[in-house]
């Protein structure tokens, strides 16, 4: 079967029609907007958020719209956009609400892990009738993270504390994208807190009693080596193992996560082995 013949259904159960006619599309989600692109969609995006900066150059003549929850709607209105593609990690349901009175398509995405990715290829692969371009993604996909989850039956599970802000320090519980990709490659995540996606560590020095391996990414705080050395003043870690991760690799869905999965299949190793860098 066809790719844009499956069922176009997203993350909020809403079945949407194959696009007739040319798309608008207005993307709120930067990993989305590099995924729209990939999929020979560029020509109809015709907004974007400033933080979707993907692909470099091709995205500058694309109009910013606003923030991933500040979209500015009197703009999308007069971007006569026909889709706005939104997800439920990185917008407010107000503003889908909202999006919802002005625009005849929100399409909703909500990848939990990275084996949504073939599915959220398939989705809009589906509404805008790309359907080969996305089956190519699939196949690709389908690849690499076939290659890392063999790879990571040879590693051994390790305890991680993924840090993702500083003051106060803040980490990602198990049910989010990035925990779960992690665990793909043999990270455990630690510090899990059930009631909230993204905790603050009210106890450092407890959290970090938990892990082996101690990992700061690179966004939305931009740790450096200096940060590092930071917590090893204020926090007992021993010669607890840490080291910077392209948090991109980690958090990015989308056809981002294509060259992630090959990313962690060399860098895992590289940090279990201890041969990894700091910076």
């Amino acid at each position: 079967m066809k790719v844009d013949a499956l069922p176009c259904i997203d993350a909020m159960g809403t079945r949407h029609p194959p696009v007739v006619g040319q798309a608008r599309i207005v993307s709120l989600v930067p990993s989305v907007t590099e995924l729209l692109f990939d999929l020979g969609l560029g020509a109809s995006v015709v907004g974007r958020t400033g933080y979707c900066v993907y692909p470099q150059g091709a995205v500058d003549s694309v109009p910013r719209v606003g923030g991933t929850k500040t979209a500015d709607l009197d703009m999308i209105r007069a971007l006569a956009a026909t889709h706005v593609v939104l997800n439920v990690d990185e917008n407010t349901r107000a503003l889908a609400d909202a999006l919802a009175e002005i625009v005849p398509h929100v399409v909703v995405t909500h990848p939990m892990g990275p084996e949504d990715n073939p599915h959220l290829y398939r989705l809009l692969g589906g509404v805008f009738r790309r359907g080969p371009q996305a089956k190519a993604l699939c196949d690709r996909f389908d690849r690499a993270f076939t290659r890392l989850c063999r790879l990571a039956e040879h590693w051994p599970r390790r305890r991680v504390l993924y840090l993702i802000w500083r003051n106060p320090y803040m980490t990602v519980s198990r049910d989010t994208y990035i925990s779960r990709t992690l665990a793909r490659a043999g990270w455990d995540t630690v510090a899990h807190d059930s009631r909230v996606r993204y905790p603050t560590l009210e106890d450092p020095a407890a959290a970090l009693a938990q892990a082996d391996l101690v990992l700061l990414s690179s966004e939305p705080f931009p740790f450096k080596p200096k940060h590092l050395d930071e917590l090893r003043r204020n926090y007992p870690m021993a010669e607890k193992q840490a080291a910077i991760i392209d948090a991109e690799m980690v958090s990015w869905y989308g056809s981002r996560a294509i060259p992630a999965m090959d990313y962690l299949s060399g860098y895992v190793p590289e940090v279990n082995s201890g041969a990894c860098p700091v910076s």
